[in-house]
């Protein structure tokens, strides 16, 4: 997959330098009898064609068309260029006539291109455009057309050179991401028709029974709940660095799959339910909203007991992220939440909201009493906030006040 648009432009090149060099050749001797020093352009035509000839296995793709094998190929196009005056008679220089490589060179140009995308070849067709004006000693309009030519067509090879890679990647990343996600559909219709079934059933005789039998459910509700999360998820990642999961990986810029995040609050109490692939969002983001889900799940069990459980639901629409928690407690008695910020106690206002403020979203608190709280969390998937989010101030990741 990574060569399958490029090898084309490749085997396209590499005959282009062959009927040039050839062309080249050929022109020189037509014009035999109008050189000046004929020992200087058929000298440098020999070198010219025997190298070419040579390179061709080179030009099979980009890896062998190394920087300096590059440098060598373009600086010998360079010195036909800058060698023309020296080996053509004064009358065919004077006329605009071609130059000792004459298209051969463009061929150098675009290999630049092909292997280091609108950049190189905005290089290399500058350097060749200097040369003939030099070679030139004036700026005629057929000299400036030829220049203006190579220059632009280079540099827009070069730039569809980069976005055809930048499309493979995509592409590869998506049949990836499509092959794994029918292993894991395959793998959960198998285990939910078996494992699952048995961890459940042994859950529920086990809370029945009781004794020490209700221990051996509860670790069997675990084992259910770790075990559904891993086939509709995935593995959850560890952390990368020493100062915590929440700990910003350095210089990575690259966006997080909040379910990943998520994943490590998933329990026997906590089910966490989402979307089949992976809900990105800017790192910063994404651990921030992570961390407001740990601030909520913390009241929960603060407020509501050790063994309430929650239900975390993640929606991903076009535009932002939606993230509730519910739970089955009593609910938050009204006034409570004003009463506990004049108390100083802001788990609700500063590890919820406060983060969600920063992100350019919103927390809403819906609760109502003998029915249970649920927060919804409202993530826009680009950064309006224009505040903290931007600057990128951290809150501490998971809130030790026990407090609403």
């Amino acid at each position: 997959m990574s060569m399958s648009v490029e090898q084309p432009l490749w085997r396209a090149l590499t005959a282009y330098r062959a009927l040039t060099a050839v062309y080249a050749v050929a022109i020189a001797v037509v014009a035999r009898d109008s050189y000046e020093r004929p020992q200087v352009a058929f000298g440098y035509l020999a070198v010219l064609l025997v190298w070419t000839l040579a390179t061709l296995p080179r030009f099979t793709g980009a890896a062998r068309c190394t920087r300096p094998f590059l440098a060598v190929d373009t600086g010998l196009a360079l010195a036909g260029i800058l060698l023309t005056p020296l080996a053509d008679g004064a009358g065919r220089h004077a006329a605009d006539g071609p130059t000792l490589p004459s298209i051969w060179t463009a061929g150098a140009v675009l290999a630049c291109a092909l292997k280091g995308g609108w950049r190189w070849a905005a290089a290399a067709s500058t350097l060749v455009g200097a040369a003939n004006l030099a070679q030139r000693g004036e700026a005629s309009p057929n000299t400036l057309h030829n220049v203006l030519l190579v220059w632009v067509a280079a540099i827009a090879i070069g730039y569809v050179v980069e976005v055809a890679r930048a499309s493979e990647r995509t592409l590869a990343r998506a049949l990836e991401i499509q092959a794994a996600t029918r292993e894991r559909e395959r793998l959960a219709r198998d285990i939910h028709d078996g494992v699952l079934q048995v961890l459940a059933m042994v859950q529920r005789r086990g809370t029945a029974v009781g004794g020490e039998a209700a221990e051996l459910g509860r670790l069997a509700g675990e084992q259910e709940a770790a075990l559904r999360r891993l086939i509709t998820q995935g593995p959850v990642p560890e952390p990368r660095t020493a100062a915590g999961p929440d700990a910003a990986p350095e210089d990575d810029t690259r966006p997080q799959d909040l379910m990943a995040l998520l994943g490590r609050y998933a329990d026997a109490r906590v089910t966490l339910s989402g979307p089949g692939t992976p809900v990105e969002l800017a790192p910063h983001a994404a651990r921030e909203t992570a961390a407001a889900v740990g601030a909520a799940l913390d009241n929960v069990r603060t407020h509501v007991g050790p063994g309430a459980r929650a239900w975390v639901l993640v929606e991903d629409e076009p535009d932002q992220v939606l993230v509730s928690v519910r739970d089955e407690g009593p609910g938050i008695p009204e006034g409570r939440l004003a009463e506990a910020a004049e108390e100083g106690r802001l788990g609700v206002a500063q590890s919820i909201r406060g983060r969600l403020r920063d992100l350019g979203g919103t927390a809403e608190l819906v609760s109502v009493p003998g029915q249970g709280t649920e927060v919804e969390l409202t993530v826009p998937k680009q950064d309006q906030g224009g505040g903290e989010a931007a600057t990128g101030r951290r809150y501490p990741a998971r809130t030790g006040e026990g407090t609403q």
